[in-house]
C-alpha cells in the first residue's frame, strides 16, 4: 500500500482528514512516507552508518483531491506502490551495493515497473486462468471462478513461503517487521526508541500482505457474481484486467474500514486472516533494524512538520 499504513496525522498537520503514514521494507532498510514527503533509511554494510534519502512527493497522485476520493484512492495506492515503492527499492539496492550517489531516471523506472507488471500478470492472472480451464472444464462458470481463485491463492501463498527461504529475502522480511513495529509504536504514542518499539507487534492491520488476501477474496466473489456471462478466453483475460481497479478500490476500502474499527466484533473475526498472513512476510528484527525503521519515520515526520 505501500505496505503498512500507520499513525494518524500529527496535530500540527493542517488537514481535517486523518492521515496515515505509509511504509515499505527495502534492501537493508525501510521507506516511510508522509502526506507530502518520504524518507528511505538504509544501513551501510561496511561502516554500519544509516544513510537517509529524503524527498518530496510532488505528483498529482499525492496532492490531488481526486485521488483521495473513496475507491479512487485504492488506484492511487497501486500507482504509488509501483512508482515510489520501486524507486525506493532500486535506490536501496544501489546504496547497499556501494553506489552512494544514485540518480534514478524515468527510463530505468519505466523499464523496471514494466517488467514487474508483465511478470505479475503472467503469474497471477494468466496461470490461474489456464489452470482453471484445465481443471474445471465442465464445472460451470462459478466452479471455474472458484478453481481459478484457489489456484491464485495457492500461487500467492506458495510464492511467499518459497521466497522466505532465501536469506536476502528473509532480511527484507525482518525490515518489514521493523517498519510495522515502528509505526505500531508511533500509533500507540510510545517514544520512538528501540526499547519501546521492541514492545510493539510486528503485525499491522493495514499491511500490504493483508491487502493481497482481501483482494483474493473479493476477486473470487466478484467474478463469481458475473460468471453467468461466460465469456471466451479473450473475454476472461480482459475482464480480469478491467477488474483490477475495481477490486483494488474495494480491497483498499475494506482494509481501511477494518483498521479504523478494530473493536467491532465482526471486524475482529474478519481481520484475523489479514494479520495471520503477515507471519509469512515478517520476521523478528534485530535492534539495528529497528533503528533503521525509526530513522526513516523520524526523517519523514521532520519534513512533514517543517513544511506544515
Amino acid at each position: 500500500m505501500p505496505d503498512a499504513v500507520g499513525a494518524p496525522r500529527a496535530a500540527s498537520q493542517p488537514s481535517k482528514e486523518p492521515f496515515f503514514y505509509g511504509g515499505q521494507a527495502v534492501i537493508e532498510g525501510v521507506m516511510m512516507r508522509g502526506r507530502h514527503h518520504y524518507a528511505i533509511a538504509v544501513r551501510l554494510s561496511r561502516s554500519g552508518e544509516i544513510r537517509v534519502q529524503r524527498g518530496r512527493l510532488t505528483g498529482s497522485i499525492y496532492s490531488g483531491s481526486f485521488w483521495r476520493l473513496p475507491f479512487v484512492r485504492g488506484l492511487a495506492m497501486l500507482a504509488e506502490q509501483m512508482h515510489l515503492g520501486m524507486k525506493s527499492l532500486i535506490w536501496s539496492a544501489a546504496v547497499s551495493a556501494g553506489e552512494e550517489e544514485v540518480e534514478l531516471g524515468r527510463r530505468e523506472l519505466l523499464i523496471s515497473v514494466g517488467l514487474a507488471l508483465v511478470a505479475v500478470l503472467a503469474l497471477f492472472i494468466g496461470l490461474p486462468l489456464l489452470g482453471a480451464g484445465l481443471a474445471a472444464r465442465h464445472a460451470g462458470s462459478v466452479g471455474f471462478t472458484l478453481v481459478e481463485g484457489v489456484i491464485r491463492a495457492a500461487l500467492v501463498l506458495g510464492y511467499l513461503v518459497l521466497i522466505a527461504r532465501v536469506p536476502d529475502v528473509r532480511r527484507v522480511f525482518q525490515y518489514h517487521a521493523a517498519e510495522h513495529m515502528t509505526i505500531n509504536a508511533f500509533e500507540s504514542g510510545w517514544p520512538l526508541e528501540v526499547e519501546q518499539v521492541r514492545r510493539a507487534s510486528r503485525l499491522h492491520p493495514r499491511c500490504g500482505t493483508g491487502f493481497v488476501v482481501v483482494v483474493l477474496v473479493i476477486s473470487i466473489v466478484l467474478f463469481s457474481l458475473f460468471g453467468f456471462l461466460n465469456p471466451n478466453w479473450l473475454g476472461l483475460i480482459v475482464s480480469r484486467l478491467v477488474g483490477i481497479p475495481v477490486i483494488a478500490g474495494l480491497g483498499y476500502e475494506s482494509i481501511r474500514f477494518m483498521a479504523r474499527h478494530p473493536r467491532q466484533r465482526v471486524v475482529r473475526v474478519l481481520i484475523r486472516p489479514v494479520l495471520w498472513t503477515q507471519l509469512l512476510t515478517t520476521r523478528e528484527p534485530s535492534d539495528d533494524m529497528l533503528e533503521v525503521g525509526i530513522a526513516a519515520l523520524r526523517a519523514a515526520r521532520e519534513d512533514e512538520v517543517a513544511a506544515a
